[in-house]
């Protein structure tokens, strides 16, 4: 298929600013929209393509998709993410997969029973600097990697509800980062002042170390992103707001990137991943093959959300277990 058919189910302001533009971009037809607000729904299909919904089921039946996208909020994601597979079409949900671990790992298990692809929207695995440090880190051996530090903050959340907790609608995605970049966790203490801020501490499968800031103290329109990777040997990359990175090899520096432009608020989908992460779940569905972020990945950083509230709760160390599909 040259140009997979794509419905989106979720018509609002996240999906419209970060999702419906790039359809086109990363190689997908939008066919179908999907809203309980038909106004949103006529919108969306208007501006981008598409016949507008407001029942999925009907929608589906109708166009026939190649691809779902899903962007409706966690609890809605693992509940039709699910109908989706056992309907044999690759879905892509937005983060995170589900309100909880149990949920995200029901969704892996059916799709490695089924065999269709289940991908999790985590932005920061497919933003340009961490493919960047995913290939750096990839010439080194597991135990000589040392330690990574992340400092992540947004502004204040209400924590009342799913999409407005601050661990698990913004703070996931550095969670999602260091499993990416460092491999399983094994061990973790948090604590956190009321929900707000939370200091963590990580010991990696591979024995390597780990610290997260993460606080909803500070300021949307002032991005907060530090990330700083160790290395055995002199070797260290440290990475500022999505966007500006240096690495320092056998205790010499040799690579320096700074674009012109300051992007990592959101000026390209590839600085941010949004539009990256759309093109590589649409060429999987070309060629039937999977994504970096997978929905077994994707449980097994809500396995590590769970362990870091569970942590900050107790003020004791949690012990991080995955389960298999």
């Amino acid at each position: 298929m040259s140009e997979p058919r794509i419905c989106i189910v979720g018509a609002g302001s996240l999906s419209s600013s970060r999702i419906y533009p790039y359809i086109a971009t990363a190689g997908g037809q939008l066919v179908g929209v999907c809203d309980l607000d038909k106004d949103k729904a006529r919108r969306n299909a208007r501006m981008w393509g598409g016949t507008a919904y407001t029942d999925m089921g009907a929608m589906l039946d109708a166009e026939k998709p190649d691809g779902v996208i899903i962007c409706i909020g966690p609890a809605q994601h693992a509940g039709l993410a699910p109908a989706v597979m056992r309907l044999g079409i690759p879905v892509y949900t937005e983060k995170p997969p589900a309100t909880c671990a149990a949920g995200a790992l029901a969704a892996a298990r059916l799709a490695e029973e089924t065999g269709v692809l289940c991908t999790t929207a985590f932005k920061k695995r497919y933003a340009t600097c961490y493919k960047r440090a995913k290939e750096w880190l990839g010439a080194f051996a597991p135990e000589n990697l040392h330690s990574i530090s992340i400092d992540y903050g947004s502004a204040r959340y209400n924590n009342d509800a799913p999409l407005s907790e601050f661990l698990l609608d913004f703070a996931i995605h550095a969670i999602d980062l260091v499993g990416y970049l460092f491999g399983d966790v094994a061990e973790v203490l948090a604590f956190t002042k009321d929900h707000h801020s939370y200091a963590v501490s990580l010991r990696f499968a591979c024995g390597a170390v780990g610290t997260m800031n993460l606080t909803d103290g500070r300021a949307w329109d002032v991005p907060t992103e530090e990330v700083e990777i160790t290395v055995e040997g002199g070797n260290f990359m440290t990475i500022h707001n999505s966007s500006v990175w240096r690495i320092t090899q056998d205790g010499k520096a040799c690579e320096w990137r700074e674009p012109a432009t300051f992007v990592s608020g959101g000026d390209s989908g590839y600085e941010t991943g949004h539009l990256t992460e759309i093109a590589e779940f649409i060429e999987a569905i070309r060629t039937g093959g999977q994504t970096r972020s997978n929905i077994y990945e994707s449980y097994k950083s809500m396995v590590l959300y769970e362990a870091i509230r569970d942590s900050a709760a107790s003020r004791r160390v949690v012990n991080v277990v995955y389960e298999q599909c």
